[in-house]
């Protein structure tokens, strides 16, 4: 059995080592989402609240009353931007969906203003909110949202299938956000926290652990989550996957599945690729009636 030293946690997390090639990657992600605004003339930096990086991107549908997508883009919390992220819009407005790509604060943030995990959350929540209630001037069903993102945003994601709605905003119905897809994502923040190529920046304390590791919680009482990873990631992925499963069980997680053949970045490839796995799981998610 490993010893689950410091040296292990960044060998099992530290997906750019693990991805010799992750450059290319993110240069492929780059010059695809330039293309992708200067195709679909997106309303750019819209803000939902007054705090550090509080904008998004609407990618309006073809149709109007269109199901809408929220993408929430990984970086382990701490680096990324929604600029390189545009890319996913084409393949999911093609779907039907009026896609909205959204920013959030970085790790650790100022001494002013410190960033956590915790607060990252809230964030997504507000401009799931924000969402909720603007949508409509852009031509989604703000009745219809599903939720998706990838590694860090997987995480996010599946927090907000947790969120307290009412508590937010007496306007908001209890079910804002019933269907989520999480890509590579991480579901328990203990191992993240002694992961110390991250954990300089994240500065997660067992309070954060707590509050944002939605696998330590019961299930939520209602909303559906696909959960997905690249079957090529770590043996950790592999098991965050599939613990989040274990846990709020096969009702709320039916779909829970390692990709064949992808990568921690490869994997976001199959999104836009029409008739993989990935692209049908999030077409059929993206249609389907919110429970």
């Amino acid at each position: 059995m490993p010893i689950k030293d410091a040296a292990w946690h960044d060998r099992m997390y530290n997906n750019r080592a693990l991805v010799p090639d992750f450059a290319e990657h993110f240069e492929h992600w780059k010059t695809a989402s330039e293309q992708a605004r200067q195709t679909l003339k997106p309303r750019l930096d819209l803000r939902y609240g007054e705090g550090p990086n509080e904008t998004l991107d609407i990618f309006p549908a073809k149709r109007k009353d269109a199901p809408v997508v929220v993408f929430i883009h990984g970086g382990y919390w701490r680096s990324l931007d929604k600029s390189d992220h545009s890319f996913v819009a084409p393949a999911l407005r093609d779907m039907g969906a009026c896609v909205v790509v959204v920013n959030y604060a970085l790790c650790p943030g100022t001494e002013a203003q410190p960033v956590t995990v915790p607060g990252i959350a809230m964030q997504m929540a507000q401009a799931c909110a924000w969402v909720w209630r603007h949508i409509a001037q852009h031509g989604g069903d703000r009745n219809n949202i599903t939720v998706i993102g990838h590694s860090a945003g997987g995480h996010l994601a599946a927090m907000l299938l947790a969120c307290d709605w009412k508590k937010l905003g007496r306007d908001l119905p209890a079910g804002l956000a019933r269907k989520a897809l999480s890509i590579s994502g991480l579901f328990d923040l203990s191992p993240v926290r002694k992961t110390l190529f991250v954990q300089g920046d994240l500065r997660l304390t067992p309070a954060h652990v707590r509050m944002a590791s939605p696998a330590k919680w019961q299930r939520p009482r209602k909303g559906v989550l696909y959960s997905v990873a690249g079957a090529d990631e770590s043996a950790e992925f592999l098991r965050h996957n599939r613990l989040i499963h274990q846990a709020w069980g096969p009702k709320t997680v039916p779909v829970c599945e390692d990709l064949p053949g992808l990568n921690h970045f490869s994997v976001m490839a199959d999104l836009s690729r029409v008739g993989s796995r990935l692209n049908v799981l999030a077409k059929t998610l993206i249609h389907q009636k919110p429970v």
